[in-house]
């Protein structure tokens, strides 16, 4: 077993008693490392029902006054797989006729065994202590962000291999990106912000693990209360085109449970969205004007079928994205048919029905005071901002470039302070929302291009001032220039590709810390273009 590795320090190496100390950063393992004991999942934290503020998001309308009590249903059985030996899963697998809702003792889940002789690589030996002061880093868009690493080489070993966003880990200790050839993969932080050292090559980022579904994704989440530290919280979520919801084990990239949902005519239909419970004890998945429930506890078909449009009244269309408040009882639904409602977590009871965007709604993000929220849409170029305390009409709105049917993200730090998104050209846009501009509106701060190519994915680190950007897009044939009279005509087809340089890439960016804003002669492109506002 390696010894325990330093906290992650600041890119501009800063003296050890100035490295951050953030919470529980533990990457994860390898995909050659199966000796984790993944057989049961626990129980989230006794966190208790969510809060019961009522927003009284509109007239005549409210939250339910509490949820049913309850303890928060967990993935806490041996979930059902689709495939692989059960050997594979549990060497204690034998021992499913105990209780279902049976949990680990602390001491089993804080960390997988080690068989002897083998070593887990980049896990910590033995956590931080809790009492041990850390040094909080805030994000800054003062200067210009500092490319740190990257993956290059992945995507480009297939024609068209586009990214599809990135998403961090609810602990950051790993990223998880989707990208055209239906794999999801797992990279681990960069092993430099371990280091410290002075003028430090970052190395290009590899998968640790990727996990391969059969059709075309449509969505995927992690588990909303993973901590690498506990093994047995790591898991993915992801739904593709023509097959069940898949459970992935984020430790070692096994298949571990399945949700099927089917429709009237008996008929396995795939969900277009997914989210966990803050509490993690639900999981819900988007269809056409249905939202189905289903319990963690229990992998399978049955569910709870929440319908959003019935006797055309509601909210139509395919449920494209699912949020949840961090504070009040309830969820926001966007629609491809251009809709957004509030209902009520316990019951699915409609709260409101809001309407404001030219396309359809591909990504919603609460704030996190939970009163506000944002929603953005395809072929639309307005990010607008609501407040469930006046849900009648949006509060402002920005402006950036989304001219495809493309899901473009956009991600708000923890604070609730920047708000990032990607746009159609490539650029990364920045505004700070806590300052509310001439027009009422919060001004762009900073605008940079990582690439010339579509920026669909941004995300913030939980506790690092680390920004993960994705890129690339479907590209298309071009015509075909002919040539002069004079020439002899070739074989030259009438489309072709020969001109369209694409760019699929994953990119870390350092956002904050460090005054120094140039960018390492290894990685620089002559492309590139950076600007601030």
């Amino acid at each position: 077993m390696k010894t325990r590795e330093a906290p992650p320090l600041a890119p501009d190496c800063l003296p050890s008693d100035q490295a951050p100390a953030p919470a529980r950063l533990s990457p994860q393992t390898s995909s050659m490392d199966k000796n984790t004991d993944p057989e049961l999942m626990p129980p989230p934290s006794n966190g208790g029902d969510p809060p019961l503020i009522s927003p009284d998001p509109m007239s005549g309308s409210a939250v339910s006054q509490e949820l049913e009590e309850a303890d928060p249903a967990s993935l806490s059985i041996p979930l059902e797989t689709e495939f692989g030996t059960p050997s594979k899963l549990s060497p204690r697998i034998e021992d499913q006729e105990l209780s279902e809702n049976m949990s680990l003792p602390a001491e089993e889940t804080n960390r997988p065994e080690l068989r002897s002789g083998e070593a887990m690589e980049c896990v910590s030996e033995e956590p931080a202590p809790e009492d041990e002061e850390s040094i909080t880093w805030n994000y800054s868009f003062s200067q210009l962000p500092r490319f740190l690493s990257g993956s290059w080489s992945e995507f480009s070993t297939q024609p068209e291999n586009f990214l599809k966003g990135c998403k961090w880990a609810p602990d950051g200790s790993c990223i998880l990106t989707n990208s055209a050839d239906n794999i999801l993969r797992i990279y681990n932080l960069p092993s430099e912000l371990y280091k410290e050292g002075e003028q430090l090559e970052y190395a290009e980022m590899a998968p640790v693990l990727r996990m391969v579904e059969g059709d075309t994704i449509y969505d995927y989440c992690w588990y909303s209360l993973m901590s690498s530290a506990q093994p047995d919280t790591s898991y993915v979520a992801s739904s593709s085109r023509e097959n069940p919801i898949h459970i992935w084990d984020a430790f070692t990239g096994e298949l571990r449970a399945s949700f099927r949902a089917y429709n009237h005519l008996d008929e396995l239909t795939a969900a277009h969205s997914l989210c966990f419970s803050p509490d993690g004890s639900q999981l819900f998945c988007g269809f056409n004007r249905t939202v189905r429930v289903f319990s963690t506890t229990r992998p399978g078909r049955d569910c709870e079928v929440r319908a959003t449009f019935a006797k055309k009244q509601g909210q139509s269309g395919i449920i494209s994205c699912i949020a949840f408040s961090p504070a009040q009882p309830l969820y926001a639904c966007g629609s491809y048919s251009r809709s957004l409602g509030l209902y009520a977590w316990d019951d699915g009871s409609p709260l409101s029905l809001l309407g404001g965007h030219q396309g359809g709604i591909t990504h919603l993000c609460f704030h996190p005071d939970g009163n506000r929220f944002f929603s953005g849409a395809r072929k639309d170029a307005e990010l607008l901002c609501w407040d469930l305390r006046q849900p009648g009409y949006p509060l402002w709105s920005l402006r950036r470039e989304v001219t495809t049917n493309q899901r473009i993200y956009f991600d708000l730090d923890p604070t609730g302070q920047f708000l990032v998104s990607g746009n159609t050209s490539g650029a990364v846009s920045v505004w700070d929302i806590s300052v509310t501009g001439h027009e009422g509106k919060p001004e762009p701060v900073l605008n940079f291009l990582p690439q010339n190519e579509c920026t669909n994915g941004v995300s913030l680190h939980p506790s690092l001032p680390l920004l993960a950007t994705a890129s690339g897009q479907r590209v298309f044939p071009e015509p075909t220039e002919s040539g002069d009279e004079g020439e002899q005509e070739m074989d030259i087809p009438l489309l072709s590709m020969r001109h369209i340089h694409p760019e699929y890439q994953l990119q870390l960016w350092w956002c904050g810390g460090s005054q120094d804003t140039s960018i390492p002669d290894c990685h620089q492109d002559s492309r590139k273009g950076y600007w601030r506002l």
